[in-house]
């Protein structure tokens, strides 16, 4: 199972990408927990979690999310605009799964 969380300005924008990213894995035979939360609440959401992605508008907080995060062994990057933008699961969960070593 792999825990992926996905940070943005409210925790609502991702909401989509996440249902798309657990169809993704799902077509791909791999067990996700996915869920997205506001960036301000990072430091709450972090228990047993494999990779953090931080949304593009967010993106801005690289640094902050890379102190809470790189501690706790967690891998964490931003999610290409590109991606986002376009809401593609598939592309999106690759990325956490490059992150992730897996």
């Amino acid at each position: 199972m792999l825990t992926i969380r996905l940070f943005c300005a409210a925790g609502m924008s991702t909401s989509l990408l996440v249902s798309k990213m657990k169809e993704a894995a799902k077509n791909k035979g791999i067990e996700v927990d996915i869920e997205a939360f506001p960036e301000s609440q990072m430091d709450k959401h972090l228990d047993n979690v494999d990779v953090a992605l931080l949304g593009p508008q967010v993106g801005y907080t690289i640094a902050k999310a890379r102190r809470v995060c790189e501690p706790k062994g967690i891998p964490v990057d931003i999610i290409p605009m590109v991606d986002y933008g376009m809401m593609n699961g598939a592309k999106v969960l690759d990325f956490a799964l490059k992150l992730a070593n897996k």
